[in-house]
């Protein structure tokens, strides 16, 4: 049955975001559904963040704010999900936007797939520091029983855009804390994925709908952190899941590539170097094959005049414009 009027809850995990905060709680707050309780985890910040929330709930009652000493994303998300008793659940990073179509999309995909579908994720954008798109690759289709492709590849890609139904979010044992614990923060969003597509079956909204900030302060830019969470999730799924050892290994083999990329974004070039040789190492032919996408990407994120940047955009296929502007607006 479709519930027009559910209530979402937004948890929001914020860590010294002064930034950029206010920008995420405006797009959370222009979304076209508007039963919408949101909550901002304060995990300890040191700046100017909570005030910038607390001036944000004085216009906007729909937002409060919820602090804690320093525990990681983990735990701020699962005590953000623990404030609200919303029968569906979707987190944001505090340094991503959301098109305003994005939690009503959403949610009418996932109760139209019934109590099966526990997991709703559209498309991403990656958008730099000043929220400016400069990618729209991510299109993937996966939809249904999702376990063996999530073993192949995070196709949802970050936590910004998952909306779930808070009985698979249970089910799945929350966010789980362990791995900031192994100094290995950053893979709890592909952790969570791959635990209730054990359950459940997924929905995709494909289309653009969230704005993937790429910055050099963000958790995704500590790389090796992220390689060792990511080996630490894959390794749980192989020993659950020794039938999928060759999409998991595929699967580490992306992630190396991206993180690569990712490092030159942030224009660490030690660790880009390192990933990449890591990378030539367990498979040569794929390395070879995604030097020009690794080229492409940096270059439309770094190096290329602004100049450069505006005539190609205008020179984009016209499908690109709108949703290039409703994440932007």
């Amino acid at each position: 049955m479709i519930q027009d009027n559910a209530t979402v809850g937004v948890v929001v995990p914020m860590f010294n975001a002064e930034r950029t905060i206010r920008a995420t709680l405006t797009s959370i707050c222009q979304q076209d559904h508007q039963a919408l309780d949101i909550i901002v985890v304060d995990d300890g910040s040191t700046d100017r963040s909570p005030s910038i929330v607390a001036s944000c709930a004085e216009r906007d009652r729909r937002i409060r704010l919820i602090k804690q000493s320093n525990a990681g994303v983990a735990q701020a998300r699962n005590s953000g999900a623990a404030s609200t008793d919303a029968e569906f659940l979707a987190f944001v990073d505090a340094d991503d936007l959301w098109a305003p179509s994005k939690i009503a999309r959403q949610l009418r995909a996932l109760q139209e797939g019934g109590s099966s579908a526990g997991l709703a994720y559209c498309w991403f954008a990656q958008i730099d520091e000043n929220g400016r798109v400069f990618s729209l690759y991510n299109r993937p289709d996966a939809d249904g029983q999702v376990l063996q492709r999530m073993c192949r590849m995070n196709f949802v890609g970050n936590g910004s855009s998952m909306l779930m139904r808070r009985s698979a979010f249970e089910r799945a044992g929350q966010f789980d804390p362990s791995l900031r614990a192994r100094n290995a923060q950053g893979c709890e969003d592909l952790l969570m994925c791959l635990r209730i597509a054990e359950n459940y079956e997924f929905r995709v909204v494909p289309q653009h709908l969230v704005g993937y900030r790429m910055t050099n302060v963000n958790m995704s830019s500590d790389v090796m952190q992220m390689l060792r969470s990511c080996e630490i999730v894959l390794a749980e799924f192989r020993k659950k899941y020794p039938q999928f050892g060759s999409d998991l290994d595929a699967h580490l083999v992306d992630m190396i590539h991206w993180l690569a990329v990712r490092a030159l974004i942030g224009g660490q070039l030690y660790s880009a170097c390192k990933l990449s040789k890591k990378l030539f190492v367990l498979d040569p032919r794929t390395a070879i094959s995604r030097l020009p996408n690794m080229v492409d990407v940096y270059c439309r994120a770094r190096l290329v005049p602004r100049w450069i940047k505006v005539g190609v955009k205008r020179m984009r296929n016209a499908e690109f414009r709108p949703l290039y502007n409703e994440i932007s607006r």
